[in-house]
């Protein structure tokens, strides 16, 4: 009984929004430019009251607002955000739920999601970020690159959380936040090994891959921060000889930042 109530409740909400959109195009094509920009917001906040009543109405009657998410997502994904939107207004407390559920049943969403739940201030922006690629994982350079349009000048929380909860796709985060931010680079570098240094190498690798010209840069300040770090200079020396990087160059690079010529020698595989 509760499968067919709800599967009647889904058709319900189909059958009453598409008969909106088809009674909106209608009234737009007759209604003056005023008139339909009038119809547009008197639409939208039927269709939202609509979307709200469904919602609530799932909540109340079987299932956690997690729960009722999924479900709408997984029949009606092109209505995913505006209910997240919604149920965010409605119950805010219960955000991490909301969230995790949405990019869980539509991770394409990921991004408008994030900057909705950053937006909407539910909880804070390193917080949301790590909720969403706990999530969805995949889809940790949307997340990141969402957080960072929405929120620059918490950059350096937002590398470091992401980095702590998917190390594996350290290289990845790195390359997208330094594309966007390029003057950012070293900054963007220095948290990411210092909060995980074995991604030393991985980093490097990324980066002179999309900028070549900025080799110095990126082989000191990996150098430098992994100093201490003996195994992991030599993985990010070879790393940027395999790369292409010059020996003579890598070694004033190295040198430059800190390491010692002996060091350097012993590290260096000299072709």
């Amino acid at each position: 009984m509760f499968r067919i109530n709800k599967q009647l409740s889904l058709c319900a909400l189909a059958l009453t929004l598409s008969a909106n959109v088809f009674a909106q195009t209608a009234n737009a094509e007759t209604a003056s430019p005023k008139d339909s920009e009038l119809e547009t917001s008197s639409q939208a906040k039927r269709n939202n009251d609509i979307q709200l009543s469904f919602l609530r109405r799932q909540v109340d009657q079987n299932m956690s607002v997690g729960r009722a998410i999924s479900s709408i997502a997984g029949h009606y994904p092109q209505e995913v955000v505006s209910v997240v939107d919604l149920a965010l207004d409605y119950y805010p407390d219960k955000y991490r739920e909301i969230i995790f559920a949405a990019i869980s049943a539509q991770p394409s969403s990921t991004e408008e999601i994030v900057k909705l739940a950053i937006e909407k201030e539910v909880s804070s922006c390193p917080n949301i970020v790590q909720l969403a690629i706990k999530a969805e994982p995949t889809y940790v350079d949307f997340v990141v690159q969402a957080a960072a349009v929405a929120t620059p000048d918490e950059l350096d929380e937002i590398v470091r959380v992401a980095v702590l909860t998917q190390p594996d796709a350290a290289d990845s985060i790195v390359q997208t936040l330094s594309r966007e931010h390029p003057n950012k680079l070293v900054e963007i570098m220095t948290t990411a090994i210092n909060t995980v240094p074995f991604v030393g190498e991985y980093v490097v690798d990324a980066l002179l891959a999309v900028f070549p010209n900025r080799a110095q840069t990126v082989v000191e300040t990996a150098v430098r921060e992994s100093v201490e770090q003996r195994e992991q200079v030599m993985k990010i020396l070879s790393t940027a000889q395999h790369a292409g990087v010059d020996n003579a160059k890598l070694k004033g690079y190295a040198l430059a930042a800190g390491l010692s010529e002996d060091d350097f020698n012993s590290a260096i595989t000299i072709r």
